[in-house]
């Protein structure tokens, strides 16, 4: 039996969290630190909120350190003297210099969602399902200066269904990267892991996504229009306009009928059909101002005059 490892932990949201609690579970291993960003103002009342992954260090009783960067000697120092084997790095959110990766007896190693090298970078789970990708997974990476570039450690991979949201398949990576994160930690207590290099000639980047493409453009194809929506359920959400009022987009189906581009071509009690560049959509949940998400039956009950075929979504200019 290896010997258990050391382990400082670096993560902020829940799918850090979720790894985080399964190395604790898994019990192999101990996590003699924690590092996640600092808190942040949420709610109505903008009080400051601890990380998921920090709510789960404080719940374990683990030590937990929130610095703005590792620009200043003494968070550095502090990093050197827990003189941990290894740093887990899982959605960290902070750029690591090379004196941090460096500094673990074994170096720092990271859990990503994709199958690098597609998709490097911030929105690796929204960008695979808005390309189209039928398949994508989680990297067990060893960290180096680039941005996600490193060797591979090991891989877990799973298929993205034509009905997956950013949420679904983020809970479905999870749920993979999780084992596949405890196996490569027993596979590098034990000295038994092999390292693959990426073919940077297949990189591709997943940009962090920006407050514009939320807008919804409906010159652009159906089928493109259909995949944005699903990538940014639940968060950040596409949205459209209408005579002034923004209207969140929670779900759509493509369909059949063509029109004017963001033209209401049919609206009844069950549906309401919207062209695009190319074909439609039939949206099943939208959220408008004020309220919460209603499938469409509900929305047509009390808002059934804003809905009339012929009816035009602002453009995206106007949105």
């Amino acid at each position: 039996m290896a010997r258990p490892l050391n382990i400082i932990f670096a993560g902020t949201p829940d799918f850090a969290a979720t790894h985080l609690q399964g190395i604790l579970e898994q019990g192999d291993h101990q996590v003699i630190a924690v590092y996640s960003q600092p808190d942040r103002p949420a709610g109505r009342g903008k009080k400051l909120k601890p990380s998921a992954v920090k709510q789960v260090a404080l719940d374990h009783n683990i030590p937990i350190y929130q610095p703005t960067n590792f620009k200043q000697p003494a968070d550095q120092q502090a990093l050197a003297e827990l003189n941990a084997d290894l740093m887990v790095v899982v959605a960290y959110g902070l750029l690591l210099p090379k004196v941090i990766l460096d500094t673990p007896h074994l170096g720092c190693i990271n859990v990503h969602a994709s199958l690098l090298p597609r998709w490097r970078g911030a929105a690796p789970i929204q960008r695979a399902i808005e390309a189209g990708d039928r398949e994508t997974g989680v990297m067990i990476m060893q960290m180096d200066e680039g941005l996600d570039t490193g060797d591979i450690l090991l891989e877990a991979r799973c298929d993205i269904s034509a009905t997956d949201t950013g949420g679904s398949l983020h809970n479905k990576l999870a749920s993979i990267g999780v084992p596949a994160l405890n196996k490569a930690l027993q596979q590098i207590a034990e000295q038994a892991i092999t390292a693959t290099q990426q073919n940077n000639q297949h990189a591709c980047y997943a940009a962090k996504i920006s407050k514009q493409e939320l807008a919804i453009d409906w010159q652009q194809p159906a089928t493109l229009i259909e995949r944005k929506i699903r990538a940014f359920n639940p968060f950040p959400i596409s949205y459209t306009s209408l005579n002034g009022d923004r209207i969140k987009i929670w779900q759509a189906s493509l369909s059949e009928p063509s029109g004017a581009a963001g033209e209401i071509i049919a609206a009844n009690k069950k549906s309401i059909v919207v062209a695009c560049g190319e074909g439609s959509l039939s949206l099943q949940m939208i959220q408008l101002p004020g309220g919460k998400a209603l499938d469409i039956p509900a929305v047509m009950n009390s808002k059934a005059d804003w809905f009339t075929a012929g009816t035009r979504f602002d453009s995206i200019e106007t949105v």
